[in-house]
């Protein structure tokens, strides 16, 4: 991953959150704004990254859109073959989608998360993968 672009996707990260803790909605939506700009100019180049398109998806209030802003993060996560990517924004998308009453799409998202993250080191991220999709499961 590019160095520049993971400082930038960084520094916008923690002007975000500092904008969400002051509730300051206006440097929010600007921060955010910015954000987009960022993953829309690099849409297509070297520099084309899932850690971006998350970070966008994380920020967003929109449900549905999120989905989708995780959707195409997670192509990018397979373009790279990055097991790490692919199991955070699984868990993500499944979580989303059990938010949005999507019982099935839930399950098949964490199905493909908990194969992805057979090949990481993140154990807290597999065990919340394997209890969310178990309790979907079981239900």
């Amino acid at each position: 991953m590019n160095t520049k672009l993971y400082k930038s996707v960084l520094a916008l990260t923690d002007d975000l959150m500092a904008a969400a803790q002051a509730q300051n909605q206006q440097r929010f939506d600007d921060h955010y704004a910015q954000l987009k700009l960022l993953c829309e100019s690099n849409e297509g180049s070297d520099k084309d990254h899932p850690v971006q398109w998350e970070t966008l998806a994380d920020f967003t209030d929109d449900l549905a859109l999120a989905v989708t802003l995780y959707e195409h993060a997670l192509v990018k996560a397979h373009a790279i073959n990055s097991k790490d990517f692919c199991s955070s924004i699984g868990y993500s998308i499944g979580a989303l989608k059990v938010e949005l009453g999507d019982k099935e799409g839930a399950i098949a998202a964490l199905e493909q998360a908990k194969i992805a993250c057979n090949k990481i080191i993140d154990k807290q991220l597999k065990a919340e993968i394997h209890d969310l999709l178990t309790t979907l499961v079981n239900e």
